[in-house]
């Protein structure tokens, strides 16, 4: 064979070495890309992670908040109705108290009306003796009215 003809095998040789390293190339910087969008996707999958755990965590925070404030009102509550309870009670025992002693009771609203009317009749006396002439106990007591 000639020389020509060694130098077309030489050409198509360089060729397929050319087409191989670009093959290469080009896997290579896909390759690399694929890296980098795994990369890329697995930062924002932690990240989605995180935000995720966070949220839970500050929803669970807010949770037991509200669990801890309806608590507390309703212990407010309860304790306020107790007062109340309480209260009615104390004045159920009181009015029962004055029922159940109710002669007595009358005879204490008499006795004080009747020293009252003493008390009255008395000063009268004593006064009605300087200024005016006689007066009952009622009409002293009245200022005059009756």
């Amino acid at each position: 064979m000639s020389e020509p003809n060694k130098g077309t095998d030489q050409k198509a040789g360089t060729a397929k070495r050319t087409t191989a390293s670009r093959t290469r190339t080009a896997a290579g910087k896909a390759t690399r890309q694929a890296e980098r969008t795994a990369r890329q996707s697995a930062d924002g999958a932690s990240k989605a992670k995180s935000a995720a755990a966070a949220g839970a965590e500050d929803a669970a925070q807010k949770t037991t908040g509200a669990a801890e404030a309806a608590a507390r009102r309703l212990e407010a509550g309860r304790k306020a109705a107790a007062a109340a309870t309480g209260q009615v009670t104390v004045a159920a025992r009181t009015a029962w108290t004055a029922l159940a002693h109710r002669k007595v009771l009358a005879m204490g609203v008499g006795a004080g009306a009747t020293a009252l009317t003493a008390a009255s009749y008395a000063v009268g006396r004593r006064s009605g003796r300087a200024a005016q002439g006689f007066q009952g106990p009622l009409t002293r007591l009245t200022g005059g009215r009756i």
